[in-house]
């Protein structure tokens, strides 16, 4: 079952096409990486999901049903452009977020303090906003997005502003809410947290969906069918003109070689096998979603 699904979304602004007949769906309890260049029209189908804006064409559908207005309390959204306001004492402040996802004091209090400790900020609660550094203040936003345990997350680039140590506590909160069954839409341009932390994605570019699907299925359809052979033997390699380079290190030679047409990587190393002395590893060569990313918007360019 999807969480989320939109159905031939249009948005225009003006003459300018933000969105031009974009579907995606969002499996329910896997993370979901919203990928594109900026301007791309990322953002413009967060705003739609949101409720902030309304499509010119199409339909978004929640677990099964037309999107409604009920249904923002059951969605958590931390935009790319955060804000709180600065004269506020920071648990005041908390307190009021808290209250417009339909939390009550009370819940909302119990809540915000197990999340003020579990992020080491409880010292906090009385200081003002403006107190705050900035990545004190982005896991203030953080908490007030989940505090309300949302069924669908969506994350605009989470991680900016964080050190290393607080992109990881970051990181570790959001698969464990997708171990609890929560959906997480992630838009981001870190390339690293897509294969790190995604199922599945869609890339948008120019207001059109480029390609959507599993992360795992895109990185080896987008591949080039080589492998990596490290090796050693007294001479380089010759069984074929597939060999595309063959260098020589200290102890070993590194080989990368292109399999012939259906050919798995198994009979290519069978074929190899007589040539070498000691083969210490074979690893296929599967192009990251950076390089992935960089190839599908460099071509929509042209």
């Amino acid at each position: 079952m999807n969480t989320i699904e939109c159905k031939n979304i249009v948005k225009e602004f003006g003459t300018f096409r933000a969105l031009n007949n974009v579907s995606i769906s969002v499996p329910q309890g896997k993370i979901f990486g919203l990928l594109g260049p900026n301007g791309a029209g990322k953002t413009t189908l967060i705003r739609i999901m949101n409720q902030i804006s309304l499509p010119d064409q199409g339909s978004v559908f929640f677990n099964g049903n037309l999107l409604k207005g009920d249904d923002v309390y059951k969605i958590g959204y931390l935009p790319e452009e955060r804000g709180l306001y600065k004269k506020m004492k920071v648990g005041d402040q908390a307190l009021y977020l808290a209250k417009l996802k339909g939390l009550n004091t009370r819940q909302a209090t119990r809540e915000l303090k197990i999340w003020f400790k579990k992020f080491s900020i409880d010292a906090w609660w009385d200081k003002k906003v403006e107190e705050l550094s900035k990545g004190m203040a982005q896991k203030i936003q953080f908490i007030t997005t989940v505090l309300h345990k949302p069924k669908l997350l969506i994350l605009d680039e989470p991680f900016a502003g964080f050190d290393p140590i607080n992109v990881q506590l970051i990181r570790n909160e959001i698969l464990r809410m997708k171990d609890e069954g929560t959906t997480i839409i992630l838009s981001t341009h870190n390339m690293e947290s897509v294969e790190e932390l995604c199922d599945n994605i869609a890339l948008i570019n120019k207001s059109n969906l480029v390609v959507t699907g599993g992360v795992d299925e895109i990185r080896r359809k987008h591949g080039k069918n080589q492998v990596e052979l490290i090796y050693k033997a007294s001479e380089a390699l010759n069984f074929s003109s597939s060999v595309i380079s063959d260098e020589v290190f200290k102890d070993y030679r590194k080989a990368i070689f292109n399999l012939e047409k259906e050919e798995t990587t198994k009979e290519a190393i069978q074929k190899i096998l007589p040539e070498v002395d000691h083969i210490l590893s074979v690893r296929e060569l599967i192009p990251s979603m950076n390089d992935i990313f960089i190839e599908l918007v460099s071509k929509e360019a042209k």
